[in-house]
């Protein structure tokens, strides 16, 4: 059992195989738990709906569904029945904050590391999504990739979005965090602010 608090930022660490993408998985309604519930603030219970959680996985250029980031990022509202306009608001709004307008038009699949996961996450703040996982953001990323996903993380704390980063390379976004949680073969074995995670 856990409590995120909405618009937290939590880091969830762990060795591979400690249970983050399982955990990632259920509150993002791709599987259902064995038992127990996902409560969503507001007092929605069950599977959380995927209108209001956005997952960045690991591999983020296998969600991309566009030619260009524009073409990307509309995907979502012209699936759920937006008007064209509101679309079209909603797309520049999201290049705009994630740093993607000069390259709006460009063929996506060139796009670096960084900026396609940047795109993944345009993709949800197109949607307004409130929470926004993120499974091991920083996989395959230098440093300056690794800068632009950190930005764009306090960028989202700043807009009120609940913040949840699954990953084992906690050195690179702890600082960000005010919530630390670390799994350890399934089990919850640490909950708490990452000041008492380091000193335990």
């Amino acid at each position: 059992s856990l409590e995120i608090p909405e618009g937290c930022c939590t880091v969830i660490g762990g060795e591979n195989g400690s249970g983050k993408s399982v955990l990632m998985s259920i509150l993002a309604g791709l599987e259902e738990a064995d038992s127990g519930n996902v409560e969503l603030a507001g007092g929605a219970r069950g599977t959380v709906l995927m209108d209001s959680v956005g997952l960045v996985f690991q591999e983020a250029e296998t969600q991309i569904l566009g030619e260009t980031p524009r073409e990307d990022i509309a995907f979502g509202p012209k699936n759920l029945g937006w008007k064209k306009d509101q679309i079209e608001l909603a797309v520049n709004m999201a290049l705009e904050k994630t740093g993607l307008t000069a390259k709006a038009d460009f063929p996506a699949r060139f796009l670096s590391g960084g900026e396609k996961r940047r795109l993944a996450v345009a993709c949800m703040i197109s949607m307004n999504l409130p929470v926004i996982i993120l499974d091991e953001p920083y996989a395959n990323l230098d440093f300056g990739g690794v800068k632009q996903v950190n930005a764009l993380i306090s960028q989202l704390k700043e807009e009120g979005k609940t913040v949840i980063i699954l990953t084992h390379e906690i050195e690179k976004c702890l600082g960000l965090a005010q919530k630390f949680i670390v799994l350890f073969r399934g089990q919850k074995v640490f909950e708490g602010t990452p000041e008492e995670g380091l000193q335990q």
